[in-house]
């Protein structure tokens, strides 16, 4: 494995995962696949950690994955490309699916396998500067890694049509008014950007962030009327928490409350 392709930091209640090529423009390789794999299942091992943040090191988030390495390590094996995209594919899911809240820092350039990393991430900040783009397309390529998927289920199929079919890189501003991204900051602002949003997040349940967002992506696969259904069935499950019976007793007794996460 590529040493420190990827590095994680556990900062309070948060834990960065941060893609460290930075002169490949943190192109994604077999390494940093299972960096980010690694790394989420150190943060499972750390019950503290309330959200995780992915980010990249340099000038870009990433440029989507390292073709010319993936060649040449593969020695033309189109076999060794197809095991990378699914082994990537379900890394990616595994994040996507990740029982905190998954934020995505922005930094910079974000395309290609860049944006499907983006796409798995429950919240996106976004540096001015950034530029976000599938950009298969300029390379004769298409999705391996769920963009084609999960890009129309955030900002429409027209949009995410023409977003894939013209491969254009799009500013942050423009992604936020398509509503793939939450907040722009100016670039020297980013982490304290990131780090007021994990403070938000820091005081409460982790039992009801974790039911809240799986209830929010199963729900979003439903129709309307078995996805209610689901949500009062949580409703009922959660009732039942000692999360929820310390939020009641807190605002009876006018204290904060101390969640335990079950």
């Amino acid at each position: 494995m590529e040493e420190q392709v990827v590095k994680l930091d556990l900062r309070g209640p948060a834990a960065w995962i941060t893609l460290n090529r930075p002169t490949a423009l943190n192109s994604l390789t077999p390494g940093i696949g299972i960096g980010i794999d690694d790394a989420l299942t150190e943060i499972e091992r750390h019950p503290e950690v309330r959200a995780v943040v992915v980010t990249g090191n340099g000038r870009a988030f990433s440029a989507g994955a390292d073709l010319k390495f993936i060649r040449e390590s593969s020695g033309g094996d189109p076999q060794a490309l197809q095991h990378f995209v699914g082994d990537l594919l379900r890394v990616l899911t595994r994040l996507e699916q990740f029982p905190i809240p998954v934020i995505a820092a922005v930094n910079g350039l974000a395309l290609a396998g860049g944006i499907e990393l983006v796409l798995c991430c429950d919240i996106v900040i976004a540096a001015e500067s950034a530029k976000i783009g599938d950009a298969h397309a300029n390379f004769g390529l298409i999705p391996g890694g769920g963009s084609s998927v999960r890009l129309p289920r955030k900002i429409g199929p027209t949009r995410a049509k023409a977003l894939m079919f013209t491969g254009e890189f799009l500013t942050a501003r423009e992604m936020m008014a398509m509503g793939l991204v939450n907040e722009v900051v100016p670039d020297g602002e980013l982490t304290a950007a990131v780090e007021r949003f994990v403070a938000k997040l820091a005081n409460k349940s982790p039992l009801g962030l974790a039911r809240m967002k799986q209830l929010v992506d199963d729900g979003l696969n439903q129709p309307q009327d078995t996805a209610l259904r689901l949500e009062l069935l949580a409703f009922n499950l959660h009732a039942a928490s000692e999360d929820m019976q310390e939020g009641l007793a807190a605002f009876e007794q006018k204290r904060t409350p101390q969640f335990k996460g079950r």
